[in-house]
C-alpha cells in the first residue's frame, strides 16, 4: 500500500482566511502614531474608539470538504503473438492490412478499464522489411494501428522476439510508436541507446503508475554489443561480452523498481520470463519476483511461457508486498498447444482514498479467455471468453487439423480452475449485469 500525503482542503482555507484577517488594512500603526514613555493618552471624545489593530470575532470555520474515495482499473492481456495466418487474416481484398478485429469481442473491457495494457510479442520492425513469422518474426505495423485505436495506452516490447530484426527494427518500431501514437506507453525499447527513465511514467488522475518492462534476452545466450542498451534485460549479464547469467537478476531491474518507487505512487514491473509451456511457475520466477517486490514493485505482470500461470500475492522480508500474474499466456496465436488456447485477460481495481492507494480484492483477478482459430487455412477467429465458449466451438477449433490436438471445453475449464482458482472473475463481475442478461 503507497501513502500520499495531500494537504486538505479545509486546513487550505483555515490559512487563508487567518493571512486576510492579519493582513486587514488597520493592521499597521501610522509613522505619526505618538507614543509616551507613560503609555498613550486617550481624550475624552476616543474613550469608545475601538482600534483598528484589534481583531474582529473570528470568521467559522468553513466545513471540511470530504474526499470522495474512487477506484482505478487495470486490465492486461498477455503474448500478441502474430504467427503467419494471423497475419493473413488481417489481409484485405485490396492488399492492404487492418486488425481492427483482434479486440472487437474485449471491447466493452477496454472501455471499462483505466490502464490498458497488452505485450506486443512480436516486432512490428518496419513494413518494408517484409513479414515474417516463427523463428523470426516481423508483423505489419498495422497492428500497431489497431492496438492504439482500439484504446491500449501501455504496450510492452521487451520480449525475446524484439530483436529478431536487429537494430533496425528495434529502432523502426520505436520511431512507429513516437511518430504516429505518442500518447501510448510504449516500455522495453528505446530507439537509443540512452533511454529517458521518466518516460515510464503513466497518470491517471492524481495517482502516477510507473510500467517497467524487461525480457529475459532475445533469444540469444550473449546480447549483441548493438542491442545494449536499446532493450531492457532481465537477467544479470557481463557488460564486456554481453553474456546472459539467467539465474541473477539484472541489478539495474532492482535500481529502476527503486527510483520508480520513490517517483511513483504504484510500480509495475512487466517480466517477460518463465518457462515455455509450464503451468507453474520457475525456480527463478518465484526468485526474481520476491527481489522485485522486496524493491517496491506493487504489481508484476509477467508474459512469455505460451500459458497461463498461477496468481498469488508476494511478501518479502522487508514488509513490502506485490500482486503477481506469473504468466497472463498468449492473447492471440495460431500455437498448436491446447493449453495455448487458454489465457488471462488480468483485472486489477486500485482503491484510491485521501491518502492511500492499494489493490482491493474485489474485482481484482482473471478473466479467463480461449483463442479460436480455424483450419484450412489456418484464420484468426475470435477470443471469447471461457464462459461464453462452448463445446460445438471447441470442436470447431483448428487445433484439431492444424495441430493434431483435441480440445474440449471440459478441459479449458478444469485447467482454468486449476491454474486461476480462486482468482477467476466472471463477466458480470467486471460489467455488471443488464436488464438483457
Amino acid at each position: 500500500m503507497k501513502k500520499k500525503r495531500i494537504i486538505p482542503t479545509w486546513i487550505l482555507l483555515i490559512l487563508f482566511f487567518t493571512i486576510c484577517i492579519f493582513t486587514a488594512p488597520g493592521l499597521s500603526l501610522s509613522d505619526d502614531s505618538e507614543v509616551l514613555s507613560s503609555g498613550p493618552v486617550i481624550s475624552a471624545s476616543e474613550e469608545d474608539y475601538i482600534p483598528s489593530f484589534v481583531s474582529p470575532s473570528p470568521e467559522p470555520e468553513p466545513t471540511p470538504v470530504p474526499f470522495e474515495e474512487y477506484d482505478i482499473s487495470l486490465m492486461a492481456l498477455g503474448d500478441n503473438l502474430i504467427h503467419m495466418g494471423i497475419v493473413n487474416t488481417g489481409k484485405q481484398e485490396d492488399g492492404t492490412y487492418d486488425y481492427s478485429f483482434l479486440f472487437q469481442n474485449i471491447s466493452d473491457y477496454l472501455d471499462a478499464s483505466d490502464i490498458r495494457i497488452i505485450n506486443q510479442e512480436t516486432i512490428l520492425g518496419g513494413n518494408e522489411l517484409g513479414f515474417s513469422g516463427y523463428p523470426y518474426f516481423n508483423s505489419p505495423t498495422q497492428v500497431g494501428d489497431a492496438i492504439a485505436n482500439a484504446g491500449f495506452n501501455v504496450v510492452l516490447h521487451a520480449t525475446n522476439h524484439a530483436a529478431d530484426q536487429g537494430i533496425n527494427g528495434i529502432r523502426n518500431c520505436s520511431v512507429f510508436w513516437e511518430t504516429n501514437y505518442p500518447d501510448v506507453l510504449m516500455a522495453g525499447i528505446y530507439e537509443d541507446n540512452t533511454p529517458d527513465t521518466s518516460s515510464s511514467l503513466l497518470q491517471i488522475g492524481d495517482i502516477s503508475f510507473a510500467i517497467l518492462n524487461y525480457t529475459y534476452g532475445p533469444n540469444l545466450e550473449i546480447i549483441p554489443k548493438d542491442i545494449i542498451g536499446h532493450l531492457n534485460i532481465l537477467c544479470d549479464y557481463d557488460k564486456t561480452t554481453g553474456a546472459i547469467d539467467f539465474t541473477s537478476l539484472n541489478p539495474q531491474v532492482i535500481k529502476d523498481i527503486q527510483a520508480a518507487d520513490s517517483a511513483a505512487d504504484i510500480v509495475i514491473v512487466c517480466p517477460h520470463w518463465g518457462t515455455e509451456y509450464q503451468q507453474t511457475p520457475s525456480s527463478y520466477q518465484q526468485k526474481f519476483a520476491l527481489e522485485m517486490t522486496e524493491a517496491g514493485a506493487d504489481l508484476i505482470l509477467g508474459t512469455h511461457p505460451h500459458v497461463p500461470q498461477p496468481v498469488e500475492w508476494i511478501t518479502s522480508e522487508n514488509g513490502n508486498t506485490s500482486l503477481c500474474y506469473y504468466s497472463l499466456g498468449n492473447y492471440v496465436s495460431t500455437q498448436k498447444n491446447a493449453l495455448s488456447m487458454l489465457e488471462e485477460m488480468a483485472w486489477v481495481t486500485f482503491h484510491v482514498t485521501e491518502d492511500t492507494i492499494q489493490i482491493t480484492d474485489t474485482k481484482t483477478g482473471v478473466l479467463p479467455l480461449v483463442c479460436h482459430y480455424k483450419s484450412g487455412p489456418v484464420r484468426l477467429d475470435q477470443v471469447y471468453l471461457l464462459e461464453e465458449y462452448t463445446e460445438e466451438m471447441a470442436a470447431q477449433h483448428g487445433l484439431w487439423n492444424y495441430g493434431g490436438v483435441p480440445l474440449h471445453l471440459e478441459y479449458l475449464q478444469s485447467a482454468s480452475e486449476e491454474i486461476f482458482g480462486e482468482w477467476i472473475l466472471k463477466k458480470s463481475d467486471i460489467l455488471g449485469t443488464s436488464d438483457s442478461d
